[in-house]
């Protein structure tokens, strides 16, 4: 497992963008597949975007697509999701989760998981 810490939520206004950050322990991270969830208040944890492991391919959930960018930096263990044009839908908890050597869109598939991030956006 790796530890991870989130940050870069708030509070920001519908139509503008934000970008998550979320570090990572260890010395092999270009080893784990990362990926962001999020759990809108009341509702289950959902997937919203994945990298793989090794320069694997990307991919996303479809109510993001097009507006959120997943990349990271493996020289400092580092994940980003860059989410523009947001929706008050957006609004939720944003979590960034690793698993070593899979590629999976299935939360249940990671076992590395960050404290949270709360990203509001208003109408």
């Amino acid at each position: 497992q790796v530890q991870l810490v989130e940050s870069g939520g708030g509070l920001v206004q519908a139509g503008t963008s934000l970008t998550l950050s979320c570090i990572a322990s260890g010395r092999i991270f270009n080893s784990y597949t990362m990926a962001w969830f999020r759990q809108p208040p009341g509702k289950e944890r959902e997937f919203v975007a994945v990298d793989g492991w090794r320069g694997g391919s990307s991919s996303y959930a479809d109510s993001v697509k097009g507006r959120f960018t997943i990349s990271r930096d493996n020289a400092k263990n580092t994940v980003f999701l860059q989410m523009n044009s947001l929706k008050p839908e957006d609004t939720a908890v944003y979590y960034c989760a690793a698993t070593f050597g899979l590629y999976s869109t299935n939360r249940n598939e990671y076992n590395s998981w960050g404290q949270g991030t709360q990203v509001t956006v208003s109408s």
